[in-house]
């Protein structure tokens, strides 16, 4: 009796919850593509703050991190003069959580163990659907955001002179989620007479720094890849920029975003912000980011049109079942 007892139990507890989720799911007037954690009632695209304040988040420690499109470590140290500037700002405890992969980036912001972050371009998409992301500032200075464009690059020694000359060859997408990696090439390479996943197949090398150096050491025959980490790395050394010929260059996107978790507490929330928006890059991460000095405001709904245009023409989207999917094809 007890056994059976415990098992109704937790089946009316699982009912319960799954009545008042979907309750939650049938009082949220507008989702659009976002999880079903997750309401848009003003239409903005990206995951409105929790109505009820007990919901709402106000972390003793911040927890912070970039996309891991190089070394993390790299950008732990890079980032040092500004996580002691947050801190010190909100005061807070602000630690920077190197992260290996976009999943995992987004894995983290979606189970509240990632507060605030820097997004790849095409992995912002997934981490505002599924992760409750909400955008709101890239690298730029005072007279703009930055953006950098899809670069399709081969050795400069190699034979390959135009696009469709890598039919049959080994080309490198860095990761499924990747918009400059994998999504912009696939969307825009058929027009220059080479289609991936017929032409040739898909090697995902899993970061834009680990193509560029599989070209570089022949891997690879080519590789798409985006164009600030191509020009950081020859900037810094791991590869000459002279070795290199560059077979494609696309339009230019906006560079990876920075975004907050969609149920930080309002006001800690704009007081954050504020702490972002008035910083000014030191030396040492104005030459890392391309003589970006400054986090400049963007809007999702705004700035990732094009982005997510891209996508579309590629037959793409940034559901959950596509996310998915493509974590499948990464493995």
């Amino acid at each position: 009796m007890k056994s059976s007892s415990l098992l109704l139990t937790s089946a009316f507890v699982a009912l319960l919850g799954a009545s008042q989720f979907a309750y939650a799911q049938d009082s949220c007037p507008e989702r659009g593509d976002l999880d079903t954690m997750y309401c848009d009632a003003n239409k903005d695209l990206v995951a409105d703050t929790p109505t009820d304040p007990s919901k709402q988040k106000t972390p003793s420690t911040i927890v912070f991190t970039y996309t891991p499109v190089e070394d993390p470590a790299v950008y732990a140290e890079i980032f040092s003069p500004f996580t002691k500037h947050l801190a010190q700002c909100i005061d807070r405890k602000v630690v920077f959580y190197q992260v290996q992969s976009n999943s995992a980036e987004i894995e983290a912001m979606r189970s509240s163990r990632l507060h605030v972050g820097g997004f790849s371009t095409g992995p912002t998409n997934f981490a505002v659907n599924l992760a409750g992301a909400v955008p709101f500032a890239v690298k730029g200075d005072a007279s703009g955001f930055q953006g950098y464009n899809l670069i399709l690059i081969v050795k400069k020694d190699s034979p390959y002179k135009t696009v469709s000359d890598l039919k049959g060859k080994k080309v490198a997408h860095t990761s499924p989620s990747s918009n400059s990696g994998n999504m912009a090439p696939i969307a825009l390479f058929p027009k220059e007479g080479l289609v991936p996943g017929k032409d040739y197949e898909f090697l995902y090398s899993g970061k834009h720094d680990q193509s560029i150096m599989g070209v570089n050491s022949g891997d690879y025959d080519a590789a798409a890849v985006a164009s600030d980490v191509f020009h950081r790395m020859a900037e810094r050394g791991q590869v000459k920029a002279d070795d290199f010929r560059i077979l494609y260059t696309s339009e230019k996107f906006p560079t990876s975003s920075f975004a907050y978790a969609y149920d930080l507490e309002p006001k800690f929330r704009d007081k954050m912000l504020k702490c972002f928006y008035d910083y000014r890059f030191p030396a040492e991460m104005k030459k890392a980011f391309d003589g970006a000095d400054r986090f400049y405001p963007v809007t999702y709904k705004k700035d990732w049109a094009i982005v997510r245009d891209v996508a579309k023409a590629g037959g793409e989207s940034f559901t959950r079942s596509a996310y998915d999917k493509a974590s499948k094809k990464a493995n």
